[in-house]
């Protein structure tokens, strides 16, 4: 056997075998279009992937049922503005604590490790009663503070922060020579060469706050205030039994942004994670 046969066979061989191994990933996916298009009896009355008649109209009769393209906008606008405020108030924290020196900068880094360690449930009771005592209850303003601020704006300050210190310091030096302050060697220097970091803690900002279930179900009551994960848990008869057709219908709809957004960024999410790392 020479030696390019012995290659093609070994690379047809991690082919199949990395096909294999996707597949559990993969055909739950699948099944969630196919059932989109099916009637609601038949979703798992067979077994079949391919529907004996395709129901188009589902997707149409999810916008009937409820006012999905409204919930749709929610979800949307209020991932984008937790998005870009927490890459905004991440970066500058990250990089204060990562650069400057100051008196209890450590005490700061061990409390925002420690609340990374408390569980989200255990913050719902009294975000509830604060947001109660604020007027904030059924709005949009928990789902925008409690991310920014929570456990999902700590997490990404701490990214920020490891992605900051492996920076080199010659680098802010030169910043300083050239005449720029504190602020112009963050904003200038700093910022632009973290852009793999924020990506990363972007999209996964993006992705905690679109798939956000717990918040919007404790301080949202109004439909037309719901975000998506609670619109696709509406979707029943009126006996309170699911609809199957329109909740995956509604699903695959709303996966388009993710991947979308996945699309986009994965580049930089596997650099990000390939040069920064998790340093200590």
């Amino acid at each position: 056997m020479n030696y390019r046969l012995e290659q093609k066979i070994t690379r047809i061989c991690w082919v199949v075998g990395l096909a294999a191994l996707a597949i559990p990933f993969v055909f739950p996916f699948i099944w969630m279009l196919s059932g989109a298009l099916k009637g609601q009896a038949d979703v798992f009355s067979s077994a079949s992937l391919i529907p004996q008649t395709a129901h188009w109209s589902n997707f149409s009769e999810v916008f009937a049922y409820q006012p999905f393209a409204r919930q749709y906008f929610n979800s949307l606008y209020i991932a984008v503005l937790v998005t870009g405020l927490t890459l905004f108030l991440s970066s500058m924290a990250g990089y204060a604590l990562a650069r400057l020196r100051f008196a209890g900068s450590a005490l700061v880094l061990l409390l925002l490790i420690s609340a990374l360690m408390m569980p989200e449930e255990v913050t719902i009771i009294p975000n509830f009663f604060l947001m109660r005592e604020l007027g904030l209850m059924n709005t949009h303003m928990p789902l925008i503070l409690l991310p920014l601020f929570g456990s999902q704006g700590v997490m990404a300050t701490f990214l920020m922060r490891q992605y900051f210190l492996a920076l080199p310091k010659e680098l802010e030096e030169a910043g300083r020579m050239d005449g720029l302050t504190r602020f112009g060697v963050y904003f200038k220097v700093a910022l632009p060469l973290s852009k793999p970091a924020l990506s990363a803690v972007g999209i996964i900002t993006f992705l905690f706050s679109w798939n956000l279930f717990l918040e919007p179900l404790v301080f949202v009551n109004d439909i037309k205030l719901f975000t998506l994960p609670l619109a696709l848990a509406n979707f029943t008869d009126t006996y309170g039994l699911p609809l199957w057709h329109l909740q995956l219908a509604a699903t695959a709809l709303a996966v388009i942004p993710m991947l979308i957004v996945y699309i986009l960024a994965q580049r930089q999410i596997v650099e990000s994670f390939a040069l920064s790392g998790v340093k200590g």
